[in-house]
């Protein structure tokens, strides 16, 4: 019983809302028909009522429902761990911590927002979820989710991912999903793609349109995203709240914050209760989010509205974006190809509060290497790309002869990527 105390400790009972923080809010997103900020009541036709009031809430801390919570207590609080073994491995002065989604049921960060969606649907009697995934930790976390609280879960995976990683696919289908290959000739917008190629490797946005077109045709259907929305956002905001906990324990405040993003979950989720310090006590924290180069979101990108689809069946979104049209070359981070940022995290990397850095596959699988051999973690490649910075940042502490603290997000394993690595160590 004192264990059990002691874990209730750590476990968030609210959300944290980082928009009741800002001066001012980002841009709206608007309806793509009439181009008018989008109202609440129009998200219905794909959204569940209570994915929605999440969605458009500014207060600073929802409450997480008690069964939520429950869920969360098999896995949660995720461990902090001080990373010694890279520390020395670089000698580095700096001081090294990861906050480890791994050990999550699935292996990801993803499981800390599909719960909560698949409770949400299920409370409104929601027959089935319908969704993309990239590298699909996502559609495993929601196919999970969804076998917890009884709603089915229909997946759209990307071509060139669902042939990558047949680990991912099989394990959706063990919790119940089904899984179809993305563009499909099951959707009007799969079709278009498909019949263009039959071998499209397909894209986020393409997978995107394709669920949404589903829900929005089909009145017991309904839409899960992955990453993204505000509220997305918010549900992976119990990660910083732990470490918070934890590296307040330890007697330590992090300097650096780094993240990989695609849509910004996992950044965010660790990022934004660190991001409140800075805005409200004036911590003079950096955040680092770390994207491929062969999808430059944030680095390359145009700031402006744009539909988080490919179709354009989405709401426009203010994000920096590189077009719907955009399709990334099939990189192994598949969970990273997307062609959007979330608007949360476009708009702190255009105040200037998050930083963007681009690193390409070679030095990511680099750097996964590098870890595995100096804290016995294979990262998933998405994660990778957080530890290809965090040993850029560590380096420069060397080189500079100066301690700081560096805390990233180990968001995934890499154990269902072994293709990807191996394709790597013979290329």
């Amino acid at each position: 019983m004192r264990f059990a105390s002691r874990k209730s400790d750590y476990l968030s009972t609210h959300f944290y809302n980082l928009k009741a923080d800002l001066n001012e809010l980002p841009l709206p997103p608007l309806n793509p028909g009439t181009q008018a900020p989008l109202k609440p009541e129009e998200l219905e036709v794909i959204f569940p009522k209570g994915f929605i009031q999440h969605e458009t809430s500014l207060e600073r801390f929802i409450p997480i429902p008690e069964k939520i919570r429950e869920a969360y207590a098999l896995f949660r609080p995720t461990p902090l761990i001080y990373a010694s073994g890279l520390r020395r491995a670089l000698q580095t002065p700096a001081h090294i911590f990861y906050k480890y989604e791994g050990v999550s049921p699935t292996g990801s960060h993803k499981s800390n927002t599909a719960l909560v969606q698949a409770y949400l649907a299920a409370q409104e009697g929601v027959e089935t979820l319908t969704t993309e995934t990239g590298a699909g930790q996502w559609g495993s976390a929601l196919a999970h989710a969804g076998s917890i609280f009884g709603v089915k879960v229909r997946v759209f995976m990307v071509r060139v991912s669902f042939r990558q990683k047949p680990g991912r696919r099989i394990l959706m289908e063990l919790f119940g999903a089904s899984v179809v290959e993305s563009p499909s000739q099951i959707t009007e917008s799969g079709k278009r793609y498909y019949a263009l190629d039959p071998d499209h490797p397909g894209s986020l946005g393409i997978a995107i349109s394709e669920a949404v077109e589903l829900a929005a045709t089909n009145e017991n259907i309904k839409y899960s995203l992955g990453s993204v929305l505000d509220s997305v956002l918010m549900h992976q905001t119990i990660i910083g709240q732990e470490a918070e906990k934890q590296m307040e324990e330890l007697g330590a405040e992090p300097e650096v914050v780094i993240g990989c993003v695609g849509g910004g979950s996992n950044f965010s989720g660790l990022a934004f209760p660190f991001v409140r310090r800075r805005l409200k006590s004036g911590r003079n924290i950096r955040f680092i989010a770390v994207e491929p180069e062969a999808c430059p979101t944030l680095t390359k990108g145009e700031l402006r509205y744009d539909h988080g689809d490919t179709a354009g069946l989405t709401p426009l979104l203010h994000m920096y974006t590189l077009g719907k049209d955009f399709v990334p070359p099939p990189i192994h981070a598949g969970g990273l190809r997307y062609h959007g940022m979330a608007p949360l995290v476009s708009y702190l990397a255009k105040l200037g509060i998050v930083e963007p850095k681009a690193y390409s596959q070679e030095r990511i699988f680099e750097a996964a290497r590098l870890f595995l051999n100096a804290e016995g973690i294979l990262a998933a490649p998405e994660s990778a790309h957080a530890i290809a910075a965090t040993i850029d940042e560590a380096l420069k502490a060397k080189e500079d002869k100066r301690e700081t603290v560096i805390l990233f997000n180990l968001s995934g394993h890499g154990f269902l990527d072994l293709s990807a690595f191996d394709g790597a160590s013979r290329s």
